[in-house]
């Protein structure tokens, strides 16, 4: 992979160079590798400040928030998450604002938010009318429910009664 990016980056002059990275990351971290990714995520952010790629920079602040998940490292976990979801929104880059909000409201939720990983995610999901068949949008709609669900109990082991949608 390493070699690939090389390759590819000597006859583009650098170009997605954040790609590459963030890409590379991701599958050092799949690989529990999560010590390599972070330094990956280091440098592709450092990419993307030094020559101004900003298209990939949410996602890299995303992987980066997930993998501090991974590492129990919970605080610097929500900064990423919080920077990743403030630069998609910046962006208006709603695909990579769904992405950082679904790992954000994830993380809310082994929190106990439960409220406010659902009050966060909702409305990012509702902005989307196509695509709903993907992956990501399916894992987001599926999310909701999980969360309305543990209101709902909640709701109801409090004694109150659930609201109705």
């Amino acid at each position: 992979m390493h070699s690939a990016i090389a390759a590819i980056e000597h006859t583009n002059s650098g170009n997605r160079r954040t790609l590459y990275l963030g890409h590379s990351a991701a599958a050092h971290a799949s690989l529990g590798q999560p010590e390599v990714a972070l330094d990956l995520l280091d440098e592709a952010i450092q990419t993307a400040d030094k020559i101004n790629e900003r298209f990939f920079e949410a996602e890299l602040h995303r992987l980066r928030g997930e993998i501090f998940l991974t590492l129990g490292r919970r605080g610097e976990a929500e900064a990423g998450l919080r920077r990743a979801l403030t630069i998609a929104q910046q962006q208006q880059a709603r695909w990579w604002e769904l992405r950082a909000a679904t790992t954000l409201a994830k993380h809310w939720q082994d929190e106990g938010k439960h409220r406010e990983a659902y009050s966060l995610l909702q409305p990012v999901y509702g902005w989307f009318v196509e695509g709903l068949d993907t992956t990501p949008l399916k894992d987001a709609k599926a999310f909701l429910g999980e969360l309305r669900d543990c209101q709902a109990r909640k709701l109801k082991h409090d004694g109150g009664e659930p609201k109705r949608e």
